[in-house]
């Protein structure tokens, strides 16, 4: 008899823990809910259309006057930036701000903008990898749209062909490219995030 109300007492306990479990974790999302910065995903929303539309507008009406050499150069160039700033963005969401707290007390350049952007990660990966990506997107496919048409009425070809090979390339070289240097950022997150941070300290003359 003992046994049976120790164990109906052990089974209410459990039952009274889980039930308290439950109601805190209903409050701790009810608090991040409220954390939520809504205000910030409305303005990097707007942000990324109006940049979006500004760097469609100057990429229609620069490109068509630059050369294919320069047009290579530019769809290169901006396929490698959206590589880079990817990469960045993982690397803030990955890094431990342990040692830029130390390196911040030290007052070493860089370790105070890193705790920022690590304290901001959310927001620094979003811009990163998404208004930053779009743009040089969008940059990479106008070059590449310009040399595939010059290219068809250079050789007479059929701009179908070119341009189905211009969109490979791009393709291959942004999703490979991304996909190398995400499995190095997540290696390297804490060094890459200090040495950017440092580059932004210096561009911006801060410590």
């Amino acid at each position: 008899m003992i046994l049976r109300a120790n164990a109906l007492f052990s089974l209410v306990n459990d039952m009274n823990e889980e039930k308290i479990f439950k109601k805190n974790i209903k409050k701790e999302e009810k608090i991040n809910r409220k954390k939520a910065n809504y205000g910030w995903i409305f303005k990097i929303t707007i942000l990324a259309f109006i940049i979006s539309i500004l760097f469609s507008l100057l990429s229609e009406l620069l490109m068509p006057k630059v050369n294919i050499l320069i047009g290579f150069i530019i769809m290169f160039l901006f396929i490698f930036l959206g590589i880079i700033f990817d990469m960045v963005g993982v690397a803030v969401t990955a890094a431990d701000i342990t040692p830029m707290h130390s390196m911040s007390s030290k007052k070493i350049r860089g370790a105070k903008t890193a705790v920022s952007f690590k304290q901001n990660a959310s927001k620094v990966s979003s811009f990163c990898n998404d208004v930053i990506g779009d743009i040089c997107g969008i940059i990479s496919g106008s070059a590449g749209v310009y040399i595939a048409s010059k290219l068809a009425s250079t050789f007479n070809i059929n701009v179908i062909v070119f341009s189905l090979i211009i969109t490979g390339i791009i393709s291959a070289l942004t999703i490979g490219g991304k996909a190398i240097f995400k499995s190095y950022a997540l290696n390297n997150s804490t060094s890459i995030l200090f040495n950017f941070s440092k580059f932004i300290s210096l561009i911006s003359f801060k410590k």
